[in-house]
């Protein structure tokens, strides 16, 4: 009972205050090994750990030196307030035990905290006889604290809470300050978008206290309750409208604590139960430093970062105004493709919250934008002739125009919703009402009128329109009789689907092979998949693509690693072609659009065969790809084998085939390796992290050429539109669906009423529990997850992976770059190699000698848990700055007057629990 009143206590502790938690019998000593001396920031990762030492510490014998611990605990606070450390507000120590050791607490107390009392003590009595209770309570009643006597497990949790209840007397007792609480983000209710996936969405919490005023015969303090609202994160990310952004900008929002709110990294939304359970507390702590990941960090340690983006951090939990600029790693494909970049940040404080936005555009495009768009409320056509058909898709999460929530409007997709709108904006009397309706009172709720408003982003609209209008010119150009050869291309290529996404949200294809979509299909049509076109990798691929080969198209093919099973449905292998349109004005270049197909993967293999088998005129070849002598790859820019002569390596990692060569490659700087951190990471308790031979390779030496026979297929398409510029973010629903921070999946063990361990916990602030759910009658508490309880499911963890990314400089279409392998066989034999880029594209051709067997050695690309796992140990050396809430309210002279400081017997349950809820969120602004 004792662990499961320590463990209840640590729930009502927040990311603004700090904890210990100290086991004393004859001697005194940190419960956890790696909190020596300190005291914690209550993340939920340290009260994770801290509940998992609870549960697996064992009962000490000896006499209770309570003195001794009461010293311990002073001296770090007293450490802390000089030194200006943890919150500088509230402080309390919560004893925990039987009771008996109390011979000389009144030295101690005199000694630290006498006459004016900055350190509450507050008293659980579990177990024991009456006299120690009488003491125990006596230590809580001298020293403004509280004190309860626990006798069963159902009492644990109302009792404990009432810690709270008097840390919250001096607000309640000014009366004046009402402080807005902004709780940490947390998994709600699913979205209300038109496209809605059926996961939950991120929500915070936003409340204000409610205070007694009354005057009673007895002094009191009492807090009726709050009012709040819980707010779904995607109505904020909403003000930020993602198409003034741009392709490859984002933004982000960071707490006085500097974690964030949200951000494009941030990945908390798992569908599989077993990590939902074992992970779902960390996405609320993720700090800044752990979602942008710097080029010229250290690469083996997260804990030496840079100066720049600590300066970043450090001037936003400020609130500062600022901008910067920094060089960043980007990961793509569930980190098995990365990318650098430089950033521009620029930021400022949101006024009334604790956060501070961040707005991150990519250095160069990321600074222009296109402005075209089409008037719309005049135009002598009918705008809706431009969305004829069922070929074309608008971003479902972005709000082009939108009904208020309390109207009787539905529809059944954002493309309904759209032409609803485009036919009012040709009627007359229609407005744009581009400012977004104020929040309807409950008066004048009932009003059609009202109810009826509506919000339309015109700038996004209008360029929309412009898109869809420059799209069905093109089309007609294309359909034109002079394009017949454009035709014979598309059948060359066996080229099943072409389209086209633009800025402003709007995906528009032409399935050139038969490829409707039947019920027994698993898998989505192009456009279910990718109806988020604009933020798609391969949008965001192409886009930056441009910046390195303006007139290449970037190729990819699904992802494999070997472990895929067997596929027998014939469906062809099908290779994506995506190529970034950007429109030049003044010297400046913006991007538009990307155009693309879809190809199958034999006609490409066959044109590959065919070219790679035959000498070239007027030469003599004893060896080509078609031979035994020799293995022939087309690898993409991150080491991916695009084609081979075994269709099986097709989509898998070139290292995982010839590390050998592979190594060779980054030695001689074609490839570039790039470790890459995730510090959200889920790790199996099974750990088998890969390990490959080492072989000691020389560079390179001689072979063969790929020619421009892609240029066939890059013709095909031609220059395009006239826009960017729009887009914005999810519809979503403010539903009361909570899910509570800390599961506890753990069934209560009967013996745990026989363990009456002693505890000390020590706390530094006191905020509120992070849980956002109305309480549930109280019952036997659970135990929590047991450190061993999770080798079922997955756990936190750091990991890394080691990506490839190729330098085009150091290779060219003209010549190619030969090598050779040496002393890798006792025979000593060579293993001559060349590698060529191919023009107009984001490949290379490699062609190996095979006659030499030189040592198969194996890498790979999947995430391996970084060395040293992922701890409190390891988390609390790189403790980062943090902002003090605004407000504090700890001491009020008339606390004094209160009697109320303790008792034995059982409480009505319904009350206590209804104002922990309100303390709970309170007392962060008094920390």
């Amino acid at each position: 009972m004792a662990k499961s009143t320590v463990s209840a206590l640590l729930d009502t502790l927040g990311p603004n205050d700090f904890v210990n938690i100290y086991r004393y019998s004859d001697t005194v000593s940190e419960l956890h090994q790696c909190y020596t001396k300190i005291l914690a920031q209550a993340v939920p990762e340290t009260i994770r750990e801290l509940k998992t030492a609870v549960w697996g510490s064992e009962v000490t014998g000896g006499a209770a030196n309570l003195t001794g611990a009461l010293t311990t605990a002073f001296e770090i606070l007293h450490r802390y307030n000089r030194t200006g450390q943890g919150c500088q507000c509230n402080q309390a120590i919560a004893v925990v035990g039987a009771g008996g050791g109390t011979a000389g607490v009144k030295t101690v107390f005199r000694t630290w905290n006498w006459p004016h009392m900055p350190v509450r003590i507050f008293t659980y009595r579990v177990g024991g006889d009456a006299a120690s209770g009488h003491d125990m309570k006596d230590m809580a009643c001298t020293n403004k604290g509280f004190h309860v006597t626990i006798n069963d497990h159902s009492e644990v949790r109302h009792k404990v809470l009432h810690l709270v209840e008097v840390l919250a007397r001096p607000m309640v007792m000014y009366q004046t300050l009402h402080p807005v609480h902004w709780s940490p983000v947390y998994v709600g209710g699913r979205s209300s978008s038109l496209d809605d996936d059926g996961m939950g969405q991120l929500m915070t919490s936003v409340t204000v206290p409610i205070f007694d005023r009354r005057n009673h015969t007895q002094r009191e303090a009492n807090l009726l309750g709050v009012v709040g609202t819980d707010v779904p994160v995607d109505q904020i990310k909403k003000l930020v409208p993602p198409y003034k952004l741009g392709v490859n900008g984002y933004s982000f929002m960071v707490d006085n604590n500097g974690h964030v709110l949200y951000h494009p990294d941030l990945r908390p939304l798992h569908t599989n139960e077993e990590y939902t359970e074992t992970l779902r507390p960390l996405y609320s702590s993720v700090d800044i430093t752990d979602v942008e990941l710097l080029v010229d960090s250290d690469e083996n340690s997260r804990v030496n970062l840079t100066s720049l983006l600590l300066d970043l951090r450090h001037d936003m939990i400020e609130q500062r105004e600022g901008e910067t600029e920094m060089g960043v790693k980007v990961a793509y494909e569930g980190m098995r493709r990365v990318g650098t970049r430089r950033q521009r940040y620029f930021y400022g404080p949101v006024e009334g919250t604790p956060y501070s936005l961040a707005a991150v555009l990519p250095d160069g495009y990321g600074m222009y934008e296109l402005q075209a768009e089409q008037e719309i409320k005049h135009s002598p056509i009918n705008v809706t002739e431009y969305f004829k058909g069922d070929n074309w898709k608008i971003h479902p999460d972005w709000v082009y125009c939108e009904y208020a929530s309390t109207s009787d409007q539905t529809f059944s997709s954002p493309e309904e919703q759209l032409l609803h709108f485009l036919s009012r904006s040709g009627r007359p009397g229609w407005k744009w009402m581009s400012l977004r309706p104020r929040a309807l009172t409950l008066h004048n709720a009932h009003k059609k009128q009202d109810r009826d408003s509506y919000y339309c982003d015109k700038t996004l609209v209008q360029s929309l329109v412009r898109d869809a209008m420059v799209i069905k010119e093109l089309d007609a150009h294309i359909g034109h009789a002079s394009h017949h050869t454009q035709q014979g291309r598309f059948h060359k290529f066996v080229v099943t689907l072409s389209f086209i996404a633009t800025r402003s949200g709007l995906l528009k294809w032409t399935e050139n092979v038969n490829t409707s979509r039947t019920a027994d299909s698993s898998e989505p049509h192009f456009s279910e998949k990718y109806a988020r076109a604009f933020d798609s990798e391969w949008y965001r691929r192409a886009v930056e693509h441009h910046s390195i080969e303006p007139e290449s198209f970037v190729f990819s093919v699904p992802f494999r690693d070997g472990s895929e099973p067997e596929d027998f449905s014939g469906k062809p292998t099908l290779v994506l072609a995506t190529h970034a349109v950007f429109v030049e004005s003044r010297g400046h270049r913006a991007p538009a659009a990307v155009v693309g197909l879809h190809f199958q993967l034999d006609s490409l293999a066959r044109h590959f065969l065919n070219v790679t088998s035959t000498c070239t005129a007027g030469s003599v070849c004893k060896k080509t790809c078609a031979g035994d002598e020799l293995d022939c790859y087309i690898l993409d820019d991150n080491g991916f084998i695009i084609l081979s002569e075994d269709v099986s390596q097709t989509g898998r990692f070139f290292g995982q085939v010839d590390g050998t060569i592979m190594d060779s490659l980054v030695q001689d700087r074609i490839y570039k390796k790039v470790t890459v951190h995730d510090h959200q990471g889920r790790c199996p308790d099974s750990r088998s992290p890969f390990s490959g031979a080492s072989n000691k390779l020389t560079p390179m030496k001689p072979l063969a050429w790929l020619g421009s026979y892609f240029t066939n297929l890059l013709t095909i398409w031609y220059p395009l539109l006239e826009t960017i510029h729009a887009r914005a973010h999810p519809h979503a629903q403010e539903e009361l669906d909570y899910e509570d921070y800390e599961t506890e999946d753990m069934e209560h063990e009967e013996d745990v009423d026989r363990d009456r361990g002693t505890y000390e916990i020590i706390i530094d602030g006191l905020g509120g529990s992070e849980k956002h759910e109305p309480p549930l009658s109280p019952g036997p508490p659970r135990e929590p997850p047991r450190e061993a309880a999770r080798s079922a499911a997955v756990r936190p963890c750091d990991t890394s992976a080691e990506l490839f990314t190729l330098q085009s400089t150091r290779l060219n279409a003209a010549q190619p770059l030969k090598g050779k392998l040496t002393n890798c066989h006792n025979s000593g034999c060579e293993r001559p190699f060349s590698v060529q880029k191919i023009p107009h594209s984001n490949l290379i051709l490699l062609v190996v000698d095979t006659l030499c067997p030189c040592g198969a050695k194996r890498l790979d690309v999947r995430a391996r848990e970084a060395g040293g796992g992922r701890s409190a140990c390891r988390r609390h050396p790189r403790a980062l700055p943090r902002r003090r809430p605004r407000a504090c309210v700890s001491y009020h002279p008339e606390e004094i007057e209160i009697q109320s400081c303790g008792r034995g017997g059982r409480t009505e349950p319904t009350i206590f629990v209804f104002s922990v809820i309100v303390l709970r969120i309170l007392l962060k602004f008094a920390t």
